[in-house]
Parts: structure tokens; sequence; C-alpha cells
């Protein structure tokens, strides 16, 4: 008779998003055609730039001929687009081989792989308030899990303890929800503790794409000593847009290595194991993210998200409420004004000014009393929810 993973019992109930679509329900049942701004959205709201469309175009006329058709693709990802992202670090100054990049349908699925390459007697350091799944992989899995708490105290971003001893450490900069931004010197702190520690971090870099002040890391891979003690997940999800068109990377640097085994090596073991590759069209398309043209074109989206995170700024400014995020970051984090609870906070903006958003309790004990915005709706939507937030008394 076969035995169930039990650890799945040991999930709590992720009713954030269920809860937060029954009330946004109940309130347009109640309020027919009332338009509401949906500030909690996590999705983009632009389309994929034209230098993408062009090159999906073109990879799909490509399995239109036997001269060009396409099939399996090598697991690890084809040479031109792993050649493609390794040269985009190489030219900031960040040195990455191309065999040291792995192509993968999302940094969501790459950070619950991951953790094949690990003995589930190891454990992990999840910074709060986290992104759920870093929870929720690791219950699954059956490993013990450090809850290291952050605040406003230290801007949500913790300083690496004695307390924070776990084999496996999760840092996510630019964070979601938080939209705190570890600098470089806060990083730095970071790797050196791992290495000091023999952890390894699992670096979650889906939004480096937001950050603009250069005392902010893209990569943890920037950082000396990284590269004997980090894994990097990235994604084109808000980079590009492909949060419907499925791409992400991840790069394993060759001198990682425990116990004589290196990362590198068990993890091209893993994908040729578990994989047959991402689409050859997903991956000509990705491959034209980072053409010039490609790059010139997903600024101006990214412009646009970081236009409505500065109004959304000026806003709270003007509301005297505090708040993280916002700057290098496309989420902002701030606190609920009057001392009420997240969920509380909610029913008032969606009852009394039509705006929905996350609240904080949902991403974990640390994040109840606060709230969180995302920048990724459209201009019309942001600059009206703005003007009503501004009326706000922090």
């Amino acid at each position: 008779m076969i035995t169930p993973n039990k650890n799945y019992a040991n999930l709590k109930d992720s009713y954030l998003f269920a809860r937060i679509a029954q009330k946004v329900a109940a309130y347009q049942d109640a309020h027919p055609g009332v338009h509401l701004l949906r500030m909690g959205i996590g999705d983009v709201s632009l389309p994929l730039c034209p230098a993408v469309i062009d090159a999906l175009h073109e990879a799909v006329n490509d399995q239109a001929t036997k001269e060009r058709f396409e099939g399996y693709q090598p697991e690890c990802g084809t040479p031109f687009l792993r050649h493609a992202i390794a040269a985009h670090y190489r030219a900031r100054g960040v040195d990455v081989a191309d065999d040291e990049v792995f192509v993968s349908s999302g940094a969501s699925d790459e950070l619950g792989d991951i953790l094949d390459l690990f003995d589930r007697s190891s454990s992990a350091l999840v910074i709060e308030p986290a992104y759920p799944a870093y929870v929720d992989a690791n219950v699954i899995a059956g490993r013990t899990i450090v809850h290291l708490p952050s605040g406003r105290e230290n801007g949500f971003l913790p300083e690496p303890t004695e307390d924070a001893l776990a084999d496996l450490l999760y840092i996510c900069s630019p964070n979601n929800p938080t939209g705190a931004v570890f600098g470089r010197d806060q990083l730095q702190r970071w790797v050196d503790f791992a290495n000091e520690h023999g952890s390894l971090i699992l670096f979650d870099a889906a939004y480096e794409a937001f950050i603009e002040d250069d005392e902010v890391p893209h990569s943890i891979m920037e950082l000396p000593g990284a590269r004997t003690c980090a894994i990097e997940i990235c994604s084109l999800s808000k980079t590009a847009g492909f949060t419907g068109t499925r791409l992400g990377y991840t790069v394993v640097p060759k001198e990682l290595e425990r116990e004589g085994m290196s990362f590198n090596s068990m993890w091209v073991r893993n994908r040729t194991t578990k994989t047959n590759g991402v689409s050859y069209i997903i991956q000509r398309g990705a491959a034209a993210v980072f053409t010039p043209e490609g790059q010139r074109q997903i600024q101006e989206n990214l412009r646009y998200y970081k236009d409505n995170a500065r109004i959304l700024m000026e806003a709270l400014d003007a509301a005297g409420i505090w708040y993280c995020g916002g700057k290098n970051a496309p989420y902002l984090w701030l606190k609920c004004p009057d001392g009420v609870d997240s969920w509380e906070f909610f029913d008032y903006l969606l009852q009394q000014k039509q705006i929905v958003g996350t609240p904080g309790s949902g991403f974990g004990s640390c994040g109840e009393g606060y709230f969180r915005f995302s920048t990724f709706g459209s201009r019309e939507d942001t600059k009206e929810a703005a003007s009503r937030l501004a009326q706000l008394r922090g």
C-alpha cells in the first residue's frame, strides 16, 4: 500500500489570495459597475516588447520548414541563450561562464526544483516577511525551517547573526513583498557569513532589473566569495513581461562544492534526468531580450512601472505613511495607518477607496500591520489610487 508524503499535512492553508478574491467578489456583487483599482497585482500589464515578438514569430516560422525545424532542445538550455545570458553578466563585469547558466521555465519552478541538490536533513533559513513558496517547498521536503524576523527597525534587511545559522539561506533582493534592497556591504556580510559557516545562499534575483542605485548589486555574483557559497535564480517575468511566456535562468558556479561534490555537475545531471528542455520558440524570444534593441525596449516598459512606483511613493509621502520599497523595486511595503491590522486596512481600502492591495499578514507573522502595493497596474489606475491614498493620514 502506497504511503503519501505526509509533509503535505504540515502545510498551512494558502488562503491569502483566495480570501482576497472572495472579498473582492462580494464587494463587486454588492456594487455592480464600480471600477476597482487593483494595486495588489503581481502580474505585469504591458505586452512583450516588439523585439521579442519578432523573434517569437521567426521561431514559429522555423518550425514550419523542414530545414529549420527544431525538436528537443538541450536540457540545460540552448547554447545561443546560455551565451547571451552569460554575456549579459560579463558586460556588467560579473564573471559567469556560459556553462554556469541553466535555462528554466521560470524562477518559481527553479526555486522548488533546486532543492533536489540538498539532503533533506539540511535546514533552511527564511527571512520574514517572505514569499510563501520558500517555506512551503521546504515543508514539503520535510526540512527544519529557521525563521529570521525582520521589521521596520532594520528596514526589513536583517544582519546575519548566530540566530540565522542554517544550511540553506534564502535571500530575495529586491524583496517580495517588502521592496527592501540589500546594499553591497549588507549583502557582502551575508556572503561572508555563509562562507564562514559552510552555508549556501539561494539568491532570488527576480526583480534585479528594477535596480537603479549603483550601490545595490544586481547579482550576488558581483561580490567576492559568492562563487563558493551562492546559487542565483533569476527570471524574465518582470524584467521582460514573460509571466505568461515563462522563462528563467539559474547561475551555478563551478567553484561551488561541498564534500567533494560539484553542484554545477549535479545540476547538469538533474536537468538531463528531469527535463527535456525549454521550448525552442520561447528561448528564441528570450534571446531577443539580451540584444541591444531588446534591452532598449524592455527598459521603456520598466520605466513605466518605475514611474508608477514614483506616483505611489509621492502619495504615501503626502499622507505621512511610512513605507519601504518603491525605489529599486516594484513593490511598496507600508505601515498600516492608525495601528489597524492588515486585513482591517484591506477592508477599509476596498470599501471606502475601492483600492485592492495585499495584506502583509499573508507573508508571515512579521507582515502583520503592513500592506503591499504593486506597481504593475495601469497608469490610469495608479494615478487614481494615488490621489485617494494621498487623503489618508499616517
